[in-house]
């Protein structure tokens, strides 16, 4: 059974590695706010248990028995996102935190019964693909709503979870996976965008449609 740090750095170097070729100890010490030297540590014991390829120079970089430890973690996370939220009644700001805490202790049978009764589920409730039990994963090629064309329909897909106050927020104004969205106009200089849903216009800044991936319909 490997630790809960163990576990962390797997799913957080993953979720790295979905936006950038080798992961640095930077990105990591970052992401989990911890200092460089720590993560310099785990990262050797890392490669001793040959989970993660190291290069103090090129980065890291998960190695194929690292990706199924992190995948089996991003498993259990994301159907206990959803578990949650639909069985549960937790908001979307919540779930992400409470699944961070669970996902360590609870069984493999546990979370199986769970896909069982969710109806085997591919997203969780912030659109993040769920991982099979066999370790394949939904393909998805979502753009950030600052990408998109003005004038043109698409659906939310997906809202980051890296800030819980933001998904309170966008819960809160209803800008959720699942909800239509067309994007009117775009200041210039990385200024605001003005968005069209649920039948009305609202104003939302530049760092926040970042936060905010759709797909065309």
């Amino acid at each position: 059974m490997l630790s809960q740090s163990v576990q962390d750095y797997l799913k957080t170097i993953y979720k790295l590695q979905e936006s950038t070729s080798a992961v640095s100890t930077t990105q990591i010490a970052k992401e989990l706010d911890i200092s460089g030297a720590s993560v310099t540590g785990m990262l050797k014991r890392l490669a001793a248990m040959k989970l993660v390829d190291y290069n103090s120079y090129k980065g890291v970089r998960l190695t194929e028995d690292g990706t199924k430890v992190a995948l089996e973690i991003l498993r259990h996370h994301r159907l206990l996102e959803l578990y949650l939220k639909e069985s549960l009644g937790f908001s979307l700001a919540k779930v992400h935190d409470e699944a961070c805490r669970l996902e360590h202790y609870v069984s493999d049978e546990f979370v199986e019964r769970i896909d069982d009764l969710l109806g085997r589920p591919e997203y969780s409730p912030l659109g993040n693909p769920i991982p099979t039990k066999e370790g394949r994963i939904p393909e998805s090629s979502y753009l950030p709503v600052t990408d998109a064309e003005l004038n043109k329909q698409y659906i939310i897909k997906r809202i980051a979870d890296d800030n819980h106050e933001m998904v309170a927020y966008f819960e809160e104004v209803g800008l959720i996976p699942g909800v239509d969205i067309m994007v009117l106009s775009k200041a210039p200089f990385n200024g605001p965008l003005t968005i069209k849903y649920s039948g009305k216009e609202y104003i939302v800044g530049n760092e926040v449609g970042r936060n905010i991936y759709v797909d065309a319909i």
